[in-house]
C-alpha cells in the first residue's frame, strides 16, 4: 500500500521536543495518482524567512510545514537533529515544553507553507 509519509515534531510529558513519523495511507486514485483521506484544516500562512534564519521557539500552534524552496534543521531540545530538504513535509505539535531550534540549511532566504488545524 502506498503512503505520504510526514515527520512530526511534538513535546513529550517532560516538555522535551521529540520527532516521529506519521504515514497517511493513499488510495490509488487512477490517473490522477495516489490520494490520501481529506484532513480538515483552518488557514493556510505563507512564509520567507532570510539567510541567516536560526531560532529556538515553540510552534505557536498544530500546523503542517511544506519546505517550498530550500531546506531547514530542526533540533530538539535533547540535541536530536534532522535535516529536511525542499518539498518535505513537517507536522509541527511542540506548542507547549522546550521547543525546537530551526535553522536553514543554506545561506539564502527561504519560502515556507504554514497549513494550520
Amino acid at each position: 500500500m502506498e503512503q505520504f509519509k510526514v515527520t512530526r515534531v511534538y513535546a513529550d510529558e517532560n516538555g522535551d521536543s521529540r520527532f516521529d513519523e506519521v504515514f497517511y495511507p493513499l488510495a490509488n486514485g487512477g490517473p490522477i495518482g495516489h490520494l490520501s483521506q481529506s484532513v480538515a484544516v483552518k488557514e493556510v500562512v505563507f512564509r520567507k524567512v532570510p539567510a541567516g534564519y536560526n531560532d529556538l521557539h515553540r510552534a505557536p500552534q498544530k500546523q503542517y510545514v511544506v519546505l517550498l524552496d530550500g531546506g531547514v534543521e530542526i533540533e530538539t531540545s535533547l540535541g536530536e537533529k534532522r535535516k529536511f530538504e525542499q518539498g518535505e513535509v513537517l507536522l509541527m505539535e511542540d506548542t507547549t515544553g522546550k521547543g525546537h531550534r530551526s535553522s536553514n540549511l543554506q545561506e539564502k532566504e527561504r519560502s515556507s507553507l504554514f497549513i494550520l488545524f
